[in-house]
């Protein structure tokens, strides 16, 4: 047990330095991103320590030469897992906004995440895939529509909604800052803020 001079500096502020995954699933242009970049800069402001794993990051550095198919996609999950759960059980609150389009990649990474004692939250960004398009942030629904790019998820490949996310957000029904006030406040029910 700590004495009093080994309390650290955020536990006297009254910030919770236990880290956690918070993974945000959803399909593309749903919102993801945005909501956790909101996210991670009240936390940091706040004194938490905080990394977004940006999917399209990682498909970059850690996972260059994956591609889209459902074994490389579950590969590329696993990874970012790896890696958040390293990043959580060290005190950093991991935030990841990745698609993660099947449900047994997910639960592979919570059983992870359970095994090692460490914080797993699943947040499903529930925008309709008609909102998304319209939203095309990348550009991805126009090539689909046109022919140029197949397996495009949500549309002509699957996706499998959480069945029971820890939070879901409906990022069409209110602003981003509606959408991570929402995220912060699972985050202090869970004593994570």
């Amino acid at each position: 047990m700590a004495t009093s001079e080994e309390v650290t500096e955020t536990e006297r502020m009254g910030v919770s330095d236990q880290g956690a995954t918070v993974w945000l699933t959803g399909l593309p242009s749903a919102g993801k991103t945005t909501i956790a970049y909101a996210l991670a800069e009240r936390l940091r402001a706040g004194g938490h320590r905080v990394e977004v794993l940006d999917g399209d990051e990682i498909r970059e550095f850690l996972s260059a030469g994956l591609g889209f198919g459902r074994e490389d996609r579950h590969t590329n999950v696993q990874r970012i897992g790896f890696v958040a759960e390293l990043l959580a059980s060290n005190g950093v609150k991991a935030l990841v906004p990745v698609i993660a389009p099947f449900a047994d990649s997910r639960e592979a990474v919570r059983e992870r995440h359970a095994a090692a004692g460490t914080t797993y939250l699943e947040v499903h960004v529930a925008t309709p895939v008609e909102v998304c398009s319209e939203r095309d942030v990348k550009g991805l629904y126009a090539k689909q529509a046109a022919g140029e790019i197949s397996g495009l998820t949500g549309v002509d490949d699957p996706y499998e909604a959480p069945q029971k996310p820890d939070l879901r957000i409906e990022s069409h029904t209110q602003t981003v800052r509606e959408s991570a006030a929402a995220l912060f406040a699972l985050l202090e029910q869970r004593g994570l803020a």
